[in-house]
């Protein structure tokens, strides 16, 4: 039995007055809307209308029935309705701006999964990296890793990865060894650049959680995470930058991790988009989107699978 579909016949009985009125509203026999209740009936194992030649009433157990199926039946029309106008509203273009290493690994794969759902929901991607003036800009949705940037925006926590410390085996070679945080004064280190400062304090936690801050310097300096990686696997120094940047280099040993006795705090990703009342139905459901992809993909390690 579709007991939905039995709610909304006895519903209609309920407010007809009849089974031969509810029968010309529903455009069914009048046997089969007796059908329709008298299955509830069963299911429900209690009487919920009293028959008579001329009229039906309700009884007790009909009466707190319909109060509470016409208060879901309603409930559940509204969500259907608002999935569909949902769905309906997911178009145009959305324009997002992140940083290259963000959006090769984890961006691209999404927004094909997303157009799948979402034929008419279009994009526009800068990759420049810089935290930009969303509103200026004219953005919808920054993707950021670490730092949301302006106060002046809405910051959604989606996920999280890790900051790793990688240097090519060859610069390893002929630099003193890394014992210690502190051993990194002695060596040249990559400098990951934003618009606000040089990211030169380098945190690490030992295996208690002690933390130690290492002011590092070093002659090479970039907003861009993927240029610092290269650079370090080109034998240039000890680069920073997140796991999913650095885990092809990894895997294939261009990179190893310094200091693998210490690691570092989880990264926070962001969906940031600009402070506004009324969030436009595409940059919602996106978000929501991008947030169920990353989950659904096993994406959730901050290490990216590469352990601590």
């Amino acid at each position: 039995m579709d007991r939905v579909e039995a709610m909304r016949v006895f519903c209609t009985v309920v407010e007809a007055g009849s089974f031969a009125s509810a029968a010309d509203k529903l455009t069914q026999s009048t046997s089969a809307v007796s059908r329709w209740v008298a299955q509830l009936e069963s299911h429900l194992q209690v009487r919920l209308l009293n028959r008579t030649t001329r009229r039906i009433s309700l009884t007790e157990s009909g009466q707190a029935y319909y109060e509470r199926a016409v208060q879901w039946l309603h409930e559940l029309e509204n969500l259907e309705s608002d999935v569909s106008t949902q769905a309906a509203m997911a178009q145009g273009l959305l324009k997002i701006t992140t940083s290259l290493g963000f959006a090769l690994s984890y961006l691209v794969p999404a927004l094909d999964a997303c157009q799948k759902v979402y034929p008419a929901l279009k994009f526009q991607v800068s990759l420049s990296g810089n935290m930009v003036d969303l509103v200026e800009e004219g953005f919808d949705l920054a993707l950021r890793v670490g730092s949301t940037g302006s106060q002046n925006v809405v910051a959604k926590q989606i996920g999280q990865t890790q900051l790793l410390y990688a240097a090519a085996p060859d610069y390893l070679k002929n630099y003193p060894p890394l014992n210690h945080p502190d051993d990194l004064l002695a060596h040249n280190c990559l400098i990951y650049q934003h618009h606000l400062s040089h990211n030169r304090l380098w945190t690490f936690l030992d295996k208690n959680q002690q933390q130690y801050d290492v002011t590092v310097q070093g002659a090479i300096s970039s907003d861009n995470s993927n240029f610092l990686a290269e650079a370090a696997a080109q034998g240039l120094g000890i680069c920073c930058a997140p796991c999913f940047v650095l885990a092809p280099y990894l895997s294939n040993g261009q990179l190893v991790r310094i200091l693998p006795d210490y690691h570092t705090p989880a990264s926070h990703i962001y969906a940031v988009y600009p402070h506004r009342k009324h969030l436009s139905a595409k940059v919602r459901l996106f978000i929501r989107f991008f947030e169920e992809w990353l989950a659904q993909q096993g994406l959730t390690d901050p290490t990216c699978g590469l352990g601590k």
